[in-house]
C-alpha cells in the first residue's frame, strides 16, 4: 500500500505542477497557479503521516518505508528547484520571458554541479533523519534492517553524486566550437 502511495505522490507531484504552471502561463491566472504549486508539500505530509501510521500499527519496517523517506528526502532537495526550473521554462515557452540560461561550461558548469551536489546532501541527510527516526520507533534492531540499507543506499547515492561534481571540476566542459555560419550571422545581426 504505501509502495502505491509513493507513486500516487509522485504523479500527484507531477500533476500539481503542470496545472499550477498552465494556470499561470496558459489561463494567465498566476495567483491561482501560485496557490496549486504551494500544494505540493501537501503531498509529502500524507506521505509522512502514511508512514508513520503505518508503523505505528505494527507494520514490519521493509523497502517500501525506505523508499517512503527517500522520496521525501528527495522531494526536500530538489522540489523547489524543479518547480523553479520548470517554471522559468513555461515563462519562456507560453508567458514570453526570457529564455533560462543553461549551466554552462567550465568553471560555471562545475559551480552548478556542486550545487546540485549540495541539494542531493540535503536530500540525504533528511532521507538519513527519517530512516534513523523510524529505526529508534521501531526500536527493534534486526526488525529496523530494511531502514539501516536504506540509509547506506543514501549516503552511496551522495557520494557518486559528488564524484560526478568533481568530475566536472577535474575535467571541464568546453563550449562546442562556434558554427561559422552562426557567427557571420551574429555579427550581422550586431552590425559588425
Amino acid at each position: 500500500m504505501l509502495v502505491a502511495l509513493v507513486i500516487a505522490c509522485e504523479i500527484g507531484f507531477w500533476v500539481l505542477l503542470a496545472v499550477g504552471l498552465t494556470l499561470r502561463y496558459v489561463a494567465k491566472r498566476p495567483r491561482l497557479g501560485a496557490a496549486v504549486l504551494l500544494c505540493e508539500p501537501l503531498l509529502e505530509l500524507v506521505l509522512l503521516v502514511a508512514t508513520v501510521v503505518d508503523l505505528g500499527r505494527g507494520g514490519e519496517p521493509s523497502w517500501s518505508h525506505g523508499l517512503a523517506a527517500l522520496y521525501i528526502g528527495y522531494t526536500v532537495g530538489f522540489g523547489h528547484y524543479t518547480v523553479k526550473w520548470l517554471d522559468g521554462h513555461a515563462a519562456h515557452r507560453f508567458g514570453g520571458g526570457p529564455k533560462p540560461p543553461g549551466p554552462g561550461y567550465g568553471k560555471d558548469r562545475a559551480r552548478h554541479e556542486w550545487k546540485l551536489w549540495l541539494r542531493t546532501l540535503v536530500a540525504a541527510a533528511v532521507a538519513l533523519g527519517l530512516l534513523q527516526l523510524g529505526v529508534w520507533y521501531v526500536g527493534d534492531a534486526a526488525a529496523a534492517e530494511p531502514l539501516r540499507g536504506w540509509q547506506s543506499a543514501a549516503l552511496r547515492v551522495a557520494g557518486i553524486h559528488g564524484l560526478i561534481a568533481a568530475s566536472y571540476t577535474l575535467f571541464p566542459r568546453k563550449a562546442p566550437a562556434a558554427d561559422p555560419v552562426e557567427a557571420v550571422r551574429e555579427r550581422a545581426r550586431n552590425g559588425r
